[in-house]
Parts: C-alpha cells; structure tokens; sequence
C-alpha cells in the first residue's frame, strides 16, 4: 500500500514490487546518511522530459514521500510531481543490464511521445 506523506490520488504514482525492492536495497547498501532516493525530472528537448533517480540530499516538507515498513523510502520535489502523475517506476534487469525504467510518463502531460517537429521522417 502507497504511504505518501502528503494526501495523494491511489493513482498519481505506482512503483513496481521489483523497484521497490531495489530500491530498498540501494537505501539499505549506501552510507547511513541516506534516507530516500530522489526522482528528478530535467527539460528534455525534443524527446520530453528526462526522468532519474539519485540519493537524497536532503528532504524538504513541501516533498512527496513514499515509504514503507521494508526500508524502501523515494522523494519527489513539487516540481516534479506533476511529470510524474499517472506514472510507473519500474526496475528491469534482464541479466545484462539493469534499470530503472518510468513507464506512461506522457500520460502526466498530455503528449504522446512522438516528435512532430525534429524533421524526422514518419
């Protein structure tokens, strides 16, 4: 169940069992400093918006939080949330690569996606 410090809709961000646990993991394996990981979301270009994750500096109240009894714990910035409405954090790894992947994040601002101005041919 989502825990989120601030009165959210039980849609506005899923997080998937997979990345929770690493998550944790991340938390449980860093420098006793480190309470939450951070999502951030930076101007993008042509694409949308970038979308990552690094350890928490610090934790401001105006920041969303989602956490659990497991040792899981992430942080997002009023900033960022709204890029972040509707979508899901994911963690894959397939044995070559491992990541964290943010599925439906268009959904949040309405685009779809596709570039209709890089000139590219459809």
């Amino acid at each position: 169940m989502n825990d989120f410090s601030m009165e959210l809709d039980p849609d506005a961000l899923q997080v998937t069992a997979s990345a929770r646990e690493k998550i944790a993991r991340l938390l449980t394996e860093a420098d006793s400093g480190q309470s939450a990981v951070r999502v951030f979301v930076t101007g993008g270009g042509c694409g949308g918006m970038n979308y990552g994750m690094t350890f928490a500096e610090s934790i401001s109240d105006k920041d969303r939080q989602l956490k659990d009894d497991s040792g899981f714990a992430l942080v997002i910035d009023p900033v960022a949330f709204p890029y972040l409405y509707g979508a899901e954090i994911d963690f894959q790894d397939d044995g070559v690569g491992a990541t964290f992947v943010f599925n439906n994040v268009f959904q949040s601002v309405g685009g779809s996606g596709a570039c209709g101005g890089c000139g590219g041919a459809g």
